[in-house]
């Protein structure tokens, strides 16, 4: 088996691999999705999910792992593991099939996973590798967010990666979109992903393409901890908790406590509200809630073990509402089963802070490259959560000038991540 190199996006929701199977002098040429590995039933996108199925005793990743776990097989279902990744929970553990299991060796189990099925896919055996990475894994704290890069350089190098490189997420996606322009343009990379909101502000061109060293085209990068996942969390928070009891009042006059539903409508604190020291408080709160109803669809929820059931549908009602003004969401686990009616101008209502934080970040960008807002010639969006209507809006405002191109929305970065890997490693 010959050796390669290839680009990894590990991604909050969905991971991509790419293999750059031209030279050099072609580089320029080639498209997003010949780039791509298939990683699962054809498809280049592994959902990052992973699923212990304590029936089998055994893992189960991306789609297998969400259909093992709908199909209501015992064991835990984790996702948006890379959020983990500069958290205080990464030196921490979660238990699995009753045993005690690292979240670094977590991690390791999917990324080793991804590079299994990448070199399954090629006949290569991959030990050198460009990483993708956000522009913060860590608002604000350089010292966090270098220790986030080091740890997953870590997990990398311990599934079997020799030589490892990191790009940038926003630059990744820029070197796939400048494969498919003729001329020079500035360009916003504008990258929503499922945990972070990543920008990059960069002159490309077929002739800048052939230049090993691009730190001169990079006029800015920035970036903020803001992704899908919370739009999916505030969504949750605004129209799906307060059935649940979120707001309610105790006996006491006093709320509820919040934490409970902060932790079930986060995806990678879901498993936290399943222990059985937070069982027993839930129903020692039971006792002096008001409103005992809304509280008992919560202990049922928590019983099924269904909050990962219940993220993904507010994940569905998301999704769907940058077709519709108005979907029906179909709660159906829970007890009474509930038809949620949802609408855009409420979830744009719920996550209005968030987009105002991301426009915040694009117009810091501007400034921190000394730019005029109509001196930039397209925005180019990626990422799975670019799609979000009100966020496009906003952005458009700061740059009124430009054009809106959208790329391969979860293979931009996979795509040129695998470029990056030829120039940097040259296999």
């Amino acid at each position: 088996m010959s050796h390669a190199a290839c680009g990894v996006d590990f991604g909050t929701s969905n991971s991509t691999v790419g293999w750059q199977r031209q030279t050099q002098q072609t580089l320029t040429l080639q498209s997003a999705q010949s780039a791509l590995l298939p990683l699962e039933d054809g498809k280049v996108t592994l959902p990052s999910v992973v699923f212990f199925n304590a029936e089998d005793d055994a893992f189960s990743y991306g789609r297998a792992a969400l259909t093992g776990y709908l199909a209501g097989h015992e064991g835990r279902l984790m996702r948006s593991l890379k959020s983990l990744l500069g958290s205080s929970l990464i030196d921490g553990q979660t238990e699995v099939g009753g045993r005690a299991l690292p979240f670094k060796a977590l991690l390791a189990h999917f990324i080793a996973e991804l590079k299994n099925r990448a070199e399954r896919a090629t006949e290569k055996r991959f030990d050198c590798v460009v990483l993708g990475r956000p522009v913060f894994f860590v608002d604000d704290n350089p010292n966090a967010d270098q220790r986030a890069q080091n740890t997953l350089e870590e997990i990398a190098r311990s599934v079997g990666f020799k030589h490892i490189a990191f790009q940038y997420e926003p630059i990744a996606a820029a070197f796939d979109y400048e494969s498919t322009i003729s001329g020079e343009e500035l360009v916003l990379i504008a990258d929503i992903g499922g945990g972070t909101s990543d920008f990059s502000l960069v002159r490309l061109s077929p002739e800048r393409a052939k230049n090993a060293d691009r730190r001169d085209d990079i006029l800015a990068t920035g970036g903020i901890h803001i992704g899908g996942t919370d739009f999916d969390k505030y969504l949750s928070l605004a129209s799906v908790m307060p059935m649940l009891g979120y707001g309610s009042q105790l006996n006491n006059n006093s709320e509820v406590p919040s934490s409970y539903y902060f932790n079930l409508a986060t995806w990678h604190t879901i498993n936290l509200i399943y222990t059985r020291k937070m069982g027993l408080q839930l129903q020692d709160v039971a006792r002096d809630v008001r409103e005992r109803d809304k509280f008992n669809r919560l202990l049922d929820l928590v019983e099924q073990r269904a909050g990962h059931w219940l993220a993904l549908k507010v994940e569905e009602g998301k999704i769907a509402l940058s077709d519709a003004e108005q979907v029906a969401l179909e709660l159906d686990r829970l007890s009474p089963s509930h038809t949620l009616q949802l609408t855009r101008g409420e979830f744009n209502t719920s996550i209005t802070h968030l987009v105002s934080s991301v426009e915040e970040t694009v117009v810091k960008l501007l400034r921190d490259a000394g730019v005029k807002a109509d001196a930039v010639d397209t925005v180019f969006f990626t990422g799975g959560s670019s799609g979000v209507g009100l966020l496009r809006q906003q952005i458009a405002k700061v740059v009124p000038t430009a054009k809106a191109v959208e790329g391969d929305l979860f293979g931009s970065i996979g795509a040129g991540l695998a470029l990056d890997a030829v120039r940097k490693f040259g296999l």
